[in-house]
């Protein structure tokens, strides 16, 4: 077997919803690693979710060509695999990103023999995708990008095609993306831009590592990044190496001054600021949440719950045999109360279309759950139809693998209808935004041993609020107090509720 036919290259698959680029949490393996068919070989955070992605043949890795925290498109090349190590040594060593984030210049032979697989296709420079049926490409989950060539803005203050500089020489791809432009792309000499304090500084500082936000913000303060020691993954730049930099700078060029005062200003500059980057699940959270905000309009009402029996009767039902190796908590119960309210009131589970109102006759139950990478909503299918002991096993799984961080974008796609328990953070109760597409939300509040008055008598009893947010478009005032009242009926009284309405 031919170098040519033993080394593929694995591409970046789209992971459904149509998402167009991920950024590579964690390597799972190494260069010379043997792997095996389906083996998860790199865990990748997308918009919706972080996944683990399989390798798509057996054999040894030969090249990885991103390094961990870069982000990149849909069809871009990660991996190189020797698809049959067994037939000795092939004409070039493996490569690998290096500490500093550059790779080995390999031979001419070794890029002629990568190649990449007939079912991944081959992918031209501007396109997202490549040809298929339909003019889409196979992927993991759901339909893939179109083969559509990729738009984006140009940037203020780009530097022009001719006057871009790489690190890689002329002719030579390492697959690693440096600067405005990749590796690859035959050097130019850089331009060269004078800082404030008279020095010189090179326009990309070619040969460093560092993310184009970075390479801006030392452009900016006049720092050159040639002569910093990275702290991120793999050596490189980061934002905080280059605003140190820049304040020893300064502290070694002015002298110090005296002052009458015992200590010194308090500082309010950047030294005492955090940025967090916005991307993947946190990104996709805002951009929903501020187009249904202002797409939406939302009305939230408001009801306080004698909640007592409700509570009784879970421990009714931990207490029953085969239950005792349930989970069992106040959600369930809400969770049921609110299938129940949609069986008796179905226009609250439906969507705005526009010219038309889509009422939906199954419920895809989403359940609000905090997580390291964000909010996500993942939702428990058809839940409407499930009796109560596979509703109970179906939300705990749910809320187990969103804790985990293993939520499939399959699992937050399609719901209807949403609960947000804010209770577990003690607080009594919230006005949710709707998620986009779902005509109501229910926020949960915490429940409290509180006085009540129960038949006639001031007594301690327990106590929730619920918070309805829904969209006014499609829910009235009247049938959004209807849906509500149900809900606090069955949790204040389970049994009677049921003995009522079925």
């Amino acid at each position: 077997m031919s170098d040519m036919s033993r080394i593929k290259t694995f591409n970046l698959p789209d992971l459904g919803e149509g998402l167009t680029e991920g950024e590579i949490l964690a390597w799972l393996v190494k260069v010379g690693d043997t792997i095996e068919l389906n083996q998860p070989i790199v865990e990748v955070e997308t918009a919706k979710a972080a996944v683990e992605i399989p390798a798509k043949w057996a054999g040894q890795v030969q090249a990885i060509h991103h390094p961990e925290g870069t982000t990149v498109e849909v069809g871009t090349p990660i991996i190189a695999i020797d698809t049959d190590p067994g037939a000795g040594p092939l004409d070039t060593p493996s490569t690998t990103a290096t500490p500093d984030g550059d790779l080995p210049t390999p031979s001419a032979a070794s890029l002629a023999a990568v190649e990449v697989a007939p079912a991944e296709g081959m992918i031209e420079p501007g396109l997202i995708g490549g040809a298929a049926p339909g003019g889409r490409t196979a992927v993991l989950v759901g339909y893939g990008p179109r083969t559509t060539s990729a738009k984006r803005r140009p940037r203020k203050g780009a530097v022009p095609a001719q006057t871009a500089t790489t690190v890689a020489p002329a002719g030579v791809d390492h697959g690693v993306v440096v600067g405005d432009k990749p590796a690859g792309t035959p050097t130019i000499p850089a331009p060269h831009v004078h800082d404030r304090r008279g020095g010189a500084v090179g326009a990309v500082a070619a040969g460093v590592l560092a993310k184009p936000p970075v390479r801006k913000l030392a452009k900016d303060l006049g720092v050159d990044l040639r002569t910093l020691t990275g702290s991120g993954p793999l050596g490189s730049i980061t934002r905080e190496d280059v605003q140190q930099a820049l304040s020893g700078a300064t502290a070694a060029a002015e002298p110090i001054i005296a002052t009458s005062t015992a200590t010194s200003a308090a500082s309010f500059g950047a030294d005492r600021e955090q940025r967090i980057p916005v991307k993947g699940v946190r990104k996709l959270t805002a951009e929903n949440m501020s187009r249904s905000a202002f797409t939406a309009p939302h009305v939230t009402e408001f009801l306080t719950v004698d909640v007592t029996r409700g509570m009784k009767a879970l421990e009714r039902l931990r207490g029953r045999r085969e239950w005792r190796d349930v989970r069992v908590s106040p959600l369930l119960l809400v969770a049921k109360a609110v299938l129940l309210a949609v069986k008796r009131h179905p226009m609250v589970n439906s969507t705005w279309a526009g010219d038309e109102i889509v009422v939906k006759e199954y419920v895809n139950l989403g359940i609000a759950a905090a997580t390291e990478r964000g909010l996500i909503v993942p939702n428990v299918k058809d839940a409407g139809r499930l009796p109560l002991r596979e509703l109970a096993d179906a939300l705990n799984n749910l809320v187990q693998t969103a804790k985990s961080g293993r939520t499939s974008p399959a699992d937050m796609s399609g719901g209807t209808l949403t609960i947000t328990n804010v209770g577990v953070f003690g607080v009594d109760t919230g006005t949710p935004i709707l998620p986009p597409g779902e005509s109501a939300i229910l926020a949960f509040g915490a429940v409290r041993e509180m006085p009540w008055v129960h038949k006639g008598k001031v007594k301690p009893r327990q106590v929730t609020t619920l918070g309805l947010s829904f969209d006014h478009r499609i829910i009235d005032g009247e049938l959004g107090s209807k849906f509500l009242r149900d809900i606090g009926d069955f949790l204040a009284d389970p049994e009677a509720a049921l003995l009522a309405w079925t």
